[in-house]
């Protein structure tokens, strides 16, 4: 919003909230940690309902009209009344975010009415790191809404719009915290000394970030969504398919086949498919691959109700994955349900493995993150591949992923499926550099759906004994982080 000059109604408001004395200097310590010469205590307007209807209506109204929303949530607690004076005002339907969720009662960390998809407006009193607006967008986004904008009365320039720009959520202030400073000198109410150690302190403290300690403080932690749920959220119909197996044989196991012939892979397909899931395959290092291998694992993956992962990762430009897609003498598309991507040559491998994908109901993996160590999956790197998920969330299914808890906006848009390698009972890694975790670390701290284990079932002496085991640890996981507070 303009910075400069401040309109005679912005300037109204900040001489009210000085009258009320709700700008307040001194030596302050904020939520962020840091100590401030100035605070400001929006909590006083419940008491002065004139100023607090126009604080609404003009917060509002600084909503750009192209911006969409379906339901409104104030931050608890100062942003509370200000969000139900919009929503009585717009007749918006509003959300309530418990700050501390009860173990008892319906143990809800969002009351209201909502469905999953629709799009909902943080209201919030002033910005600082932009901890609070984030804190509040985690459950939001846990129960399947879409946050991408939050609305503030005052932004005291400390980093707070970077930093939800970087979590994926535009800020829209009504001024800032240096126009506020500004107008209470020019109409005489601040001297020339306190200015100033305002202005030095904003220039020393451009870019407060997200505190560590509250967040670990916090550890907001809200009830997944059930598969069920989120088949219904799915935009293609193998991502849908693949939820609903999930939920119907209670399994959340994906078997990574990667044994020496394709002999040896369809036998073990045929002992471990009750349990799992989901087949991984490296097609392209069994060295008795016949045109029939397809058939034959389609046949079996029926039979027991499995989908099919070719673990390809293909990397290249959209013309020549599409004829790695299509062709040669594997012909992935005819048998495999799931193919994976690297985004490294950017969005046009998405459209390619799509024009030929799309029109047979197949599904997309990203690689967002990678359970090798050293790899170069990870930040901005992965931050790309959530944005070209979103924008081909026809196609695309979700991720292979390792850690999507913590992602910048996380969790991710629950549409998306999580799927994480290098799972084994004790944590670890071998002489390669591949890392593992746990089924419970793996689903339940880090955010994922599904385990992916290989070498811990291939070679055990009993594969099938061992993938049951892996299947009631990585559901039992599921299960507690679906009943989770």
């Amino acid at each position: 919003m303009s910075s400069s000059p401040v309109s005679a109604s912005m300037e109204s408001l900040i001489l009210q909230l000085h009258e009320i004395s709700a700008v307040k200097f001194g030596n302050f310590k904020l939520k962020s940690g840091i100590s401030s010469p100035i605070y400001i205590d929006l909590r006083l307007i419940v008491s002065y309902p004139s100023l607090l209807r126009q604080i609404s209506q003009t917060l509002i109204a600084a909503i750009p009209s192209s911006t969409p929303y379906d339901l409104l949530c104030g931050v608890p607690y100062t942003a509370l009344p200000i969000a139900t004076c919009i929503s009585t005002s717009r007749d918006v339907p509003m959300l309530m975010r418990r700050k501390e969720v009860k173990d008892y009662g319906t143990a809800k960390a969002i009351e209201g009415a909502f469905t999953p998809g629709q799009v909902c407006l943080i209201i919030e009193d002033l910005v600082t790191s932009g901890a609070s607006v984030l804190e509040t967008a985690a459950p939001l986004r846990a129960a399947g809404l879409k946050v991408c904008d939050a609305v503030v009365l005052i932004d005291r320039e400390q980093g707070g719009r970077e930093n939800l720009e970087d979590n994926g959520i535009r800020l829209h202030a009504l001024f800032r915290l240096s126009e506020m400073v500004r107008v209470l000198k020019e109409k005489g109410k601040l001297a020339e000394e306190t200015v100033g150690a305002v202005l030095r302190f904003l220039e020393e403290n451009r870019r407060v970030a997200v505190p560590k300690v509250e967040k670990e403080k916090e550890k907001i932690r809200v009830k997944g969504l059930g598969f069920e749920e989120r088949a219904k959220l799915s935009k293609n119909p193998t991502g849908k398919k693949l939820f609903e197996v999930m939920a119907q044989k209670k399994t959340n196991l994906c078997l990574a086949a990667d044994v020496a012939t394709a002999q040896e892979l369809l036998a073990i397909a045929e002992k471990v498919g009750p349990e799992i899931c989901l087949l991984k395959t490296h097609v392209d290092i069994l060295p008795d691959f016949t045109p029939d291998f397809g058939s034959k694992l389609r046949s079996i993956a029926e039979r027991h109700s499995f989908m099919i992962f070719e673990d390809r990762k293909f990397a290249d430009i959209g013309n020549t994955v599409t004829m790695q897609y299509e062709g040669g003498i594997f012909h992935i598309l005819d048998w495999a349900d799931i193919v994976n991507a690297h985004i490294i040559s950017g969005p046009g491998i998405v459209d390619g493995l799509k024009l030929k994908g799309l029109p047979r109901g197949r599904g997309l993996l990203l690689l967002a993150e990678m359970s090798s160590a050293g790899n170069l999956a990870k930040g901005d790197y992965t931050a790309a591949a959530v944005k070209i998920a979103e924008d081909h969330s026809d196609f695309v299914i979700g991720f292979i992923s390792v850690n999507p808890a913590s992602w910048p906006g996380a969790p991710v848009n629950p549409a998306f499926i999580q799927a994480t390698p290098g799972v084994q009972m004790v944590t670890g890694g071998d002489a390669l550099g591949q890392q593992y975790n746990t089924p419970k670390s793996v689903i339940y701290d880090r955010g994922s759906d599904i385990i992916i284990v290989g070498r811990g079932i291939i070679k055990a002496e009993n594969p099938a004994e061992a993938a049951h085991e892996y299947r009631i640890q990585g559901w039992q996981a599921y299960l507690d982080k679906c009943s989770s507070n």
